[in-house]
């Protein structure tokens, strides 16, 4: 009943959650607590699944099942330190940072390749490929190690791009629109990168480009853009995949995904296609529990990492992968939201191109588990087994958190009851209060707008046309 004493009528169940979804969601910290409840979720079902996967080949081997989850345990904790780190840090330290990690990843991604390619040019005709040794650092493929330490530099690229890609595109501003911006130097210089990352890595590189879509996209870039980015991003796929030499892999996937019946080496070239769909078929609605699965055990190729959704699916049923792919939706939910709402615009471009690196990522895995796409050998994020991996999207989810409390009505809302000292030490410092208007008056957090700022909140930032 309404204070004037009408009656309002019952919108029934369906009406009354949807009013209680809206409320709680017109929250102050609702994408911030949004955002912490999916990834840590996320990274809590990775554990859980690692552990399942590898728990008894490690048994086998080393005598103690806990083996590789004690090291994804550890680089979980290393993840949540850069996670801690990533979002206390303001914004011009990562301005800062932008040109020093493009340069730290050029040249990382070019030794990578420069030793995979000696090493496969001193390599007879169908002899396995043997990694180089220069002292303690060795070179194998896509990992780059230093003694028993194993990096994966392609990760490391990701962020580089988001941050770089944000910080010269926010300084550009409307010259975007124009083919010079973008030629002068943002295209030169991401295409070297996705080259370099692709020649070894076409998985990661085709991950970027999406991230790359997604950032020019949130910038507001034309639609004539998009298509000769498309147009280049096909001819790049095909010559990453015909010219590399001891690279026949990609274009045996490739043809098992257009027909399974084809099998270029024997049963080599299908079998972990047929495998995963196997292992999702015998889960059901409800999958055989968890820790029951039988297709981890040596029958199913890089089960704890490129193929964990098919042990998710087999374990714990289609309830299991919906509540995953749940999961990642809510992620994606509030990532655009914190975009759309943040006022910064190198935080709102940031934000937009770790969502969609986040999603488009786990797209391209979990199409290439269900056979939608072709495979890539893309760990799915912050469930795979993988040191770099995680440590990096725990960095970048770090980067979103702190555009999250940057939010003008959630930076109002900290302000107003900011929490003890040892509270903002240990944990975040209080965000940014949000610009004043033009008329002096700070934002009011009682007026539900979209939160996007108006052109003079950002003069320099990048055009609005496209935003998110």
């Amino acid at each position: 009943m309404r204070s004037d004493g009408e009656e309002v009528p019952d919108g029934g169940w369906a009406g009354n959650f949807v009013g209680t979804l809206r409320g709680l969601l017109d929250r102050p910290l609702a994408s911030y607590y949004l955002l912490l409840s999916s990834v840590g979720l996320l990274v809590f079902i990775g554990l859980i699944m690692v552990f399942s996967v590898t728990s008894v080949g490690n048994y086998a081997t080393t005598g103690s099942p806990f083996t590789s989850i004690a090291k994804q345990g550890l680089w979980a904790v290393v993840g949540l330190l850069a996670f801690w780190v990533c979002q206390r840090l303001p914004m011009r330290t990562f301005r800062a940072l932008a040109i020093p990690l493009l340069l730290a990843s050029f040249l990382l991604m070019s030794f990578v390749d420069l030793m995979g390619w000696v090493a496969a040019r001193r390599t007879p005709p169908g002899a396995k490929v043997e990694s180089i040794h220069l002292g303690p650092i060795w070179v194998n493929d896509l990992w780059l190690g230093i003694g028993d330490l194993q990096l994966q530099p392609a990760e490391l690229a990701k962020i580089a791009l988001v941050v770089w890609g944000a910080d010269l595109l926010v300084r550009k501003g409307r010259a975007i629109l124009s083919w010079r911006g973008l030629f002068i130097p943002l295209f030169p210089v991401a295409v070297t990168l996705l080259l370099l990352v692709g020649y070894n890595d076409l998985g990661s590189m085709i991950c970027m480009v999406v991230l790359f879509t997604g950032l020019l996209w949130a910038a507001g870039a034309r639609l004539q853009v998009f298509g000769w980015l498309g147009a280049f991003f096909t001819a790049g796929v095909v010559a990453l995949i015909l010219l590399p030499a001891n690279k026949d892999y990609r274009l045996d996937r490739l043809k098992v995904f257009f027909d399974p019946s084809i099998d270029p080496k024997g049963e080599k070239g299908r079998y972990q296609y047929l495998r995963g769909l196997w292992a999702m078929a015998d889960g059901g609605w409800f999958g055989v529990g968890l820790g029951q699965g039988h297709i981890k055990w040596g029958r199913l190729p890089h089960a704890h990492n490129d193929f964990i959704f098919a042990i998710v699916a087999e374990e714990l049923g289609v309830v299991g992968c919906m509540v995953v792919l749940l999961l990642f939706g809510m992620l994606t939910y509030t990532g655009l939201r914190i975009a759309r709402r943040v006022e910064d615009p190198f935080r709102r471009l940031m934000a937009a191109a770790i969502t969609i690196w986040f999603v488009g990522q786990a797209i391209i895995n979990i199409g290439g588990v269900v056979g939608l796409m072709p495979i890539t050998g893309l760990p799915l994020p912050f469930i795979s087994y993988g040191g770099t991996a995680l440590v990096v999207a725990l960095a970048a989810a770090g980067i979103l958190t702190s555009a999250a409390r940057a939010e003008p009505e959630c930076a109002l809302a900290m302000h107003a009851r900011p929490p003890r000292k040892w509270v903002r030490l240990l944990w975040a410092p209080l965000p940014p209060l949000p610009r004043a208007r033009e008329d002096g008056d700070s934002v009011d957090p009682s007026t539900r707008t979209t939160g996007r700022p108006s052109a003079s909140h950002s003069p320099n930032g990048p055009p609005r046309g496209r935003s998110t």
